[in-house]
C-alpha cells in the first residue's frame, strides 16, 4: 500500500467566461464530491471539477488526476464586438409582434399596460390604445431608453444612434395599426361570426395579423381580467372542431392567453379567492396539471385540503388547458409557480405548519408533472431554493412557536428536516434538532414527565425513527440520534426497568417479547438502554424454563425468532 501524501482540490467556474478557481482543498475526498454537487445543485457555479493530488517523493511535485469534472468545462470565448453597421434585432414593425419582442414590451411598459388592464399583444393590434400610448410621450420614451443603453453596450455602437433606430421603428409600428384600423382592415369578430372569419382568413398572408387584430378588439369590450378571461374562452368555445382554421384560432388565442397568465395582476385577478402565495400556487399547477393533482390525491388524502378543485372561470380555463390545444399556456403556468416557488415571499406568511404542507404538496405534484411541462432539474432546484428559507431562524422560530414542550419543538424539527431539500440545507435543520435534543431542557423534561417509563422511552424510540428517516447524513444525524439514546438510558437506568421487567411475574415469554422490543429500538431508542435489554435476553434465554416455554408454543417462538433476527440474534 501507498504511503503517498494524498489530498483533494474543489476547483469552480463562476460563469461561462471566466476561469477555473479553487474553491477548496481537502484530505477528505468525499466532502468535496459533496460540494461540488451542492455548487452545481444551487447553481453557484456553472461547472466544477474535483482532482486527486498525489505527492511525488521523489519530485516533490504533485501529480494531479480528475476524478470529477461536471457542468460547462470549455470557457466560451468571448464573442467579437459588433459593428455599427450590423443588422440590429428588429428593423420592421412585423418583428415587434414576434415572441420575444412582445415579451420586452410587456416588461418595459409593465406599468402602463397594468393601468389599462392589457397585454403587449392587446397594444399591438388596438389602434385606440397606441394612440393612448403616443399621446403620452414620455412612456414610449422611457421604454425605449431602457432597452436602447444595455442593447448599445452589448452591440457596441452609440446609443443615440440605437434610440434614433428605435424611434424610427416605433413610429412606422404605431402608423400602420392606426391606418389599418381606420381603414377597417381588422377582422370584426365575435362568438357567432368566429368560424366564418377563421374560414376566410385561413390562406391570407397576413393572417395572424389581422385576426389578432380582431381578437384584440373583441377583448376590449372587457373591463377587468376576468371578464377578458370569459371572452377569450368564448372564442375558444366558437373555434372550429378541426383543419387549419383551429389551428388557427388556437394559435393566435394562446399568443393572448400565455401573456394574461405571464402578468401578476392578471393571475392575481384569476385567482382572487387565494388568500396568500400557497393557495396561489396550488390554483395555478390545478390550472395546469389538474390530472396530474388529482393522481397525486389519490395517494395522499391531504392533497384536495391544501389544492382544492378550481371554481367559476378558472375551473372553465383548467377545462380547456386540460387538453393539448394550449400547451404552451400549461407550460408557462408551470414556469410561473417555479419562479415563485425560487422568490423569497412566503407561501402562508401566517402559518409556518401550513407553510411546510403546502410546499410538500406542491413539490410532490411538480415532480409527478416533470417531463412534459417542466424539467425535474428546475423543480429540485425550486424546491432546494425554497428550503433555505425553512431553516432560518425566524422561520424556525416561528415554527416552533406552536410547540408547549421540548419533544414537540424537537419532533416538530424531524419533520422539517425530512421535508427541506438539498445538502447544505439538511445540514442546517440537523443542526436546529441538536440544539434542541443536546439541551438540558430536553433531557430534564423527559426525566421528570409524569408519563410511564416505557411510554417516554416509546416516544424517544419514535423520535429516533424519524430522525433516521429524515434523509439526514450519518454524520449530520449522528450525534442527536446517540443523544436520543443516552436520555433512554438515563430514563430506563432512574427506575432500573429491564430489572423490574426481567423480574415481573409476567409469563416468561411474554417478559422476552417485552425486552426484545425495546432491544430492536420498537419501544426504547437505539442506545444504552436497547443495550442493556438485549443484554437480558440473551441472559434470559439461558434458562432452562425459558426455552421450555418456547418450545412448548411454536406460535410464540415464531415471533421470538423473528424479533431476535431484528436484533442480529441467531433463533
Amino acid at each position: 500500500m501507498s504511503n503517498a501524501q494524498v489530498h483533494f482540490e474543489l476547483f469552480i467556474r463562476r460563469n461561462a467566461a471566466e476561469g477555473w478557481s479553487l474553491h477548496l482543498a481537502s484530505e477528505d475526498r468525499q466532502s468535496c464530491l459533496e460540494m461540488a454537487k451542492e455548487l452545481m445543485t444551487g447553481r453557484k457555479a456553472v461547472a466544477v471539477r474535483v482532482t486527486k493530488e498525489t505527492l511525488d517523493e521523489e519530485t516533490r511535485g504533485y501529480r494531479s488526476s480528475v476524478i470529477l469534472s461536471d457542468g460547462m468545462v470549455e470557457i466560451v470565448k468571448a464573442k467579437r464586438p459588433r459593428l455599427e453597421d450590423e443588422t440590429p434585432l428588429c428593423v420592421a414593425p412585423a418583428d415587434l409582434y414576434t415572441v420575444h419582442a412582445r415579451d420586452v414590451i410587456n416588461r418595459l411598459l409593465d406599468g402602463w399596460l397594468r393601468r389599462k388592464t392589457v397585454t403587449a399583444f392587446e397594444l399591438l393590434h388596438r389602434p385606440d390604445l397606441v394612440e393612448q400610448l403616443d399621446a403620452s410621450g414620455v412612456e414610449i420614451q422611457h421604454a425605449i431608453q431602457k432597452i436602447a443603453i444595455p442593447e448599445a453596450q452589448a452591440r457596441g455602437i452609440s446609443v443615440h444612434q440605437l434610440i434614433r433606430g428605435f424611434q424610427t421603428l416605433v413610429e412606422q409600428a404605431i402608423e400602420r395599426v392606426v391606418k389599418d384600423g381606420r381603414k377597417k382592415t381588422f377582422a370584426q369578430i365575435t362568438p357567432q361570426t368566429f368560424a366564418a372569419v377563421l374560414t376566410s382568413l385561413q390562406d391570407h398572408p397576413d393572417r395572424s395579423y389581422l385576426l389578432g387584430g380582431g381578437v384584440a378588439h373583441y377583448l376590449g369590450g372587457a373591463t377587468n381580467w376576468p371578464d377578458k378571461l370569459g371572452r377569450l374562452l368564448d372564442l375558444a368555445d366558437a373555434a372550429p372542431a378541426m383543419g387549419k382554421p383551429r389551428a388557427i384560432a388556437f394559435f393566435v388565442l394562446e399568443q393572448v392567453l400565455t401573456e394574461m397568465l405571464s402578468s401578476r395582476p392578471a393571475m392575481t385577478a384569476f385567482l382572487s379567492p387565494a388568500t396568500d402565495l400557497g393557495a396561489q400556487l396550488g390554483a395555478m399547477v390545478r390550472l395546469a396539471a389538474d390530472d396530474v393533482v388529482e393522481a397525486v390525491a389519490r395517494a395522499d388524502s391531504q392533497i384536495p385540503t391544501l389544492i382544492p378543485r378550481l371554481e367559476g372561470q378558472t375551473a372553465r380555463l383548467g377545462a380547456h388547458l386540460a387538453g393539448d390545444a394550449f400547451m404552451t399556456v400549461r407550460m408557462t403556468v408551470i414556469k410561473r409557480v417555479i419562479h415563485e416557488l425560487s422568490g423569497p415571499r412566503r407561501l402562508r406568511p401566517d402559518d409556518a405548519q401550513g407553510e411546510i404542507h403546502i410546499l410538500r404538496a406542491l413539490a410532490m405534484i411538480l415532480s409527478a408533472a416533470s417531463g412534459r411541462l417542466v424539467s425535474l432539474e428546475d423543480v429540485e432546484a425550486a424546491v432546494t431554493e425554497r428550503s433555505k428559507s425553512l431553516v432560518t431562524a425566524d422561520f424556525v422560530n416561528s415554527f416552533l412557536k406552536s410547540s408547549p414542550t421540548a419533544l414537540a419543538e424537537a419532533a416538530a424539527l424531524v419533520r422539517l428536516a425530512d421535508n427541506v431539500t438539498g445538502t447544505s440545507n439538511k445540514r442546517e435543520a440537523a443542526r436546529w434538532v441538536a440544539s434542541i435534543v443536546g439541551a438540558l431542557k430536553f433531557e430534564r423534561e423527559l426525566r421528570s414527565a409524569t408519563e410511564s417509563p416505557i411510554a417516554k422511552l416509546t416516544t424517544l424510540a419514535d423520535l429516533q425513527r424519524s430522525l433516521r428517516k429524515a434523509g439526514l447524513t450519518e454524520g449530520d444525524a449522528l450525534s442527536s440520534i446517540t443523544k436520543i439514546g443516552e436520555i433512554g438510558g438515563l430514563i430506563e437506568a432512574d427506575v432500573k426497568l429491564v430489572q423490574a421487567i426481567a423480574r415481573s411475574p409476567a409469563p416468561v415469554v411474554q417478559r422476552l417479547v417485552i425486552l426484545l422490543r425495546m432491544a430492536s429500538g420498537d419501544t426504547a431508542p437505539l442506545g444504552p438502554c436497547a443495550d442493556r435489554a438485549k443484554a437480558e435476553v440473551l441472559r434470559q434465554l439461558r434458562a432452562p424454563e425459558v426455552r421450555s416455554a418456547l418450545a412448548a408454543s411454536p406460535q410464540q417462538f415464531e415471533q421470538v425468532r423473528g424479533l431476535m433476527s431484528a436484533i442480529g440474534l441467531a433463533a
